[in-house]
């Protein structure tokens, strides 16, 4: 599947669009996403909450598992908080640790603009015969 084609079918997210996620780039197997922290972000303590964080990793998984042109539903996932933020714009970047036509495993990193890293999220996902374009 191409970039243009994933990017197309990602701008469907309607969750992604009012969260401020954007896909910037993806292919085989790996995708990168930002988000710009707003207002709405924060918790009560003034940062970022934890369930934005793993929105963004969760979309950018989503578009990393299903850029191979499969449907890709996630089977599992979880998500390890490194470091507290509370403005700026965010990034989260996937990468394939394994694939095969079944199952395939990813790891996002999400980063502040400074390069910190805030969050390690990891996903395994299950592959479908449908093909994403058929959607």
């Amino acid at each position: 599947m191409n970039a243009e084609d994933l990017k197309r079918f990602f701008d469907r997210d309607k969750f992604a669009e009012y969260n401020g996620i954007k896909l910037l780039e993806a292919a085989d197997g790996h995708a990168r996403s930002s988000m710009p922290v707003t207002p709405q972000h924060l918790n009560g303590l003034g940062i970022v909450h934890g369930g934005a964080l793993f929105a963004l990793a969760d979309f950018t998984f989503a578009a990393a598992s299903n850029s191979r042109g499969n449907v890709a539903v996630a089977i599992n996932a979880n998500i390890s908080y490194m470091k507290a933020v509370s403005s700026g714009l965010l990034f989260a970047d996937a990468r394939e640790i394994s694939v095969n036509p079944k199952i395939g495993t990813y790891t996002i990193d999400v980063t502040n603009e400074a390069g910190d890293l805030l969050a390690v999220f990891q996903g395994m996902v299950y592959r479908k015969k449908e093909k994403v374009e058929d959607l």
